[in-house]
């Protein structure tokens, strides 16, 4: 079976890490077609539309979606193309697995957690005015519906991919409606799953717990700006961005996404790291159930690392992305 799955290639250096991302997943025997659409500056500049209406019906269509970093222009009154995304294909679960590479060295080994955000609501849901001259008002959206639906994705998660605990981070201390609806909903979804372990998780405690020992957390599960900015932190305890994957699924939809900017003062220049992206492509092919070819390319990409003679200039080393590409292709 071939799977049709749009291809968003993005802007700056998004080209280059998709490119690499997709030479590697044919070598693997990835049954790909790709539907090539153009979102971020570039749309923005042909079009007049950072996310035009066609990326979003070609992701409606093939339901899969491989992405690398979008660009929104600035100073023109564009919103977010990834919020867009997000909200418009109802991409409420934003998926960041964070895992230790062999290889690459940090302060921290044998980091093993995944990061849930809830992805169409909180300060993100863009509600904001000026009340008086030189005052915002920012309003941050909590529904009971969407901490059920999310808390429901983040406790079948669990089950399928056999972890064991569920830590929900929240503000209660300051924000007690908004983060309490979220905690309690959390909770009474969480009485369908008494064999999961549940906490409720202050995000002071969380950000302190995952310096000390990022060992003592399994499943973090959190609103929309929380999540933002932890799942960032956690990519810093194994190496930065550049080498975790991350993906915004929904219902019936999945976009797999570099997680890392567009790095503009790289792009073109050929030295990206693709590790991000690739592995957000080994992500999809689980997700699509191809997951033979999802291990290959992990084993592949691993023994890279691992021998440390073919890695980018982030990680340490010279090869530029050419290299890198080639490298775990012949390991494949």
């Amino acid at each position: 079976m071939t799977y049709r799955i749009t291809l968003i290639p993005g802007d700056g250096i998004g080209p280059e890490v998709t490119g690499a991302t997709c030479r590697i997943l044919e070598a693997a025997g990835a049954p790909v077609e790709w539907e090539r659409v153009v979102a971020g500056a570039a749309a923005a500049e042909e079009q007049g539309n950072p996310m035009p209406d066609a990326v979003l019906d070609s992701i409606r269509k093939n339901r899969v979606g491989l992405k690398g970093p979008l660009a929104t222009p600035k100073g023109k009154g564009y919103r977010s193309a990834n919020v867009t995304l997000r909200q418009k294909l109802k991409l409420y679960t934003g998926w960041r697995p964070v895992s230790s590479l062999p290889g690459v060295k940090t302060r921290y080994e044998g980091v093993d957690l995944v990061v849930l955000r809830e992805n169409t609501q909180g300060l993100y849901s863009g509600i904001e005015h000026e009340v008086t001259p030189g005052t915002i008002v920012s309003l941050k959206v909590s529904s009971r519906d969407a901490a059920k639906r999310i808390a429901r994705w983040a406790f079948d998660y669990v089950c399928n991919a056999g972890r064991r605990r569920i830590s929900v981070c929240h503000k209660k201390s300051v924000l007690p409606l908004a983060d309490g609806a979220f905690t309690d909903a959390f909770f009474r979804v969480g009485q369908e799953y008494p064999f999961i372990e549940q906490e409720a998780v202050s995000l002071d405690d969380v950000a302190m717990g995952l310096t000390h020992d990022p060992s003592r957390f399994d499943v973090l599960l959190m609103q929309n700006l929380y999540g933002d900015i932890i799942s960032d932190l956690c990519a810093g305890l194994v190496g930065g961005l550049g080498v975790v994957p991350g993906a915004n699924v929904g219902d019936r939809i999945a976009v797999f996404e570099a997680v890392h900017g567009t790095a503009p003062d790289i792009a073109g220049k050929g030295v990206a790291n693709p590790l991000a992206v690739l592995l957000s492509g080994c992500l999809m092919m689980d997700y699509v159930g191809e997951r033979r070819v999802a291990e290959r390319v992990r084993r592949a990409a691993n023994d890279v690392l691992e021998e440390g003679r073919h890695i980018t200039r982030d990680l340490g080393g010279q090869a530029d992305t050419a290299t890198f590409t080639d490298a775990v292709i012949d390991k494949l």
